[in-house]
């Protein structure tokens, strides 16, 4: 996509949606987290449900490991991969504890190196709750990336690096919620809504979607 082209792309997703955030709800960076880490191939309306309830008693590191894994599990079973993730929430919340004092570090590399944290779920928190021009690519962002070719690549990664090279200023800090939200509601896997989308002039897409009958 030529330079002009992604600054209009931008602007546009920008003027449709001038505040975008995150649809994973929240008390705090450490329960953030936490949803974050829960969400990997399940849906934040999922998350949500399972965690409404998990949040009103646990909102820090150390509530969590006194709750324990069991009773985690029972909050969160109805999420995917649920086994896995109760082990590790509770593993980066002891690591949080003996590392970083409670608090949530505010650096990629470190999160990194909580238990079941990757790059992506880091990326996310470092842009959500500190600020940072951090672009967390899931399967929304690398579809709708490698469809408008805005910064096409076969991995995530590619994606992100390609994302950090060609998304300009104003439009960085919200450039990973406009395009994940672009990719959940309108850019969709199975078919996209080409006929409603601000964006489909500067999108090389084909077959274009026509409007419903």
């Amino acid at each position: 996509m030529k330079k002009a082209d992604v600054f209009e792309f931008f602007r546009r997703l920008a003027e449709d949606d001038p505040s975008p955030e995150t649809e994973l709800e929240s008390i705090n960076t450490y329960t953030l987290l936490v949803a974050v880490v829960l969400s990997a191939q399940a849906t934040d309306a999922g998350v949500n449900k399972a965690t409404r309830r998990l949040f009103e008693k646990v909102t820090t590191p150390q509530q969590m490991v006194a709750l324990g894994e069991a009773q985690l599990k029972e909050h969160i079973k109805t999420i995917g991969l649920f086994n896995t993730k109760a082990k590790n929430v509770i593993a980066l919340s002891q690591a949080l504890i003996d590392e970083h004092g409670g608090e949530v570090p505010a650096d990629r590399a470190a999160l990194e190196k909580l238990p079941g944290v990757g790059r992506k779920t880091a990326n996310v928190v470092m842009n959500t709750a500190f600020g940072a021009e951090t672009f967390a690519v899931d399967t929304h962002i690398f579809r709708v990336c490698n469809r408008t070719r805005l910064a096409p690549g076969k991995t995530p990664l590619a994606v992100e690096l390609g994302l950090e090279k060609v998304v300009p200023q104003p439009f960085r800090l919200g450039a990973h919620h406009w395009l994940i939200l672009h990719g959940r509601y309108t850019c969709k896997a199975r078919k996209p809504d080409c006929w409603r989308c601000v964006v489909a002039d500067l999108c090389p897409y084909q077959p274009k979607t026509p409007p419903p009958a």
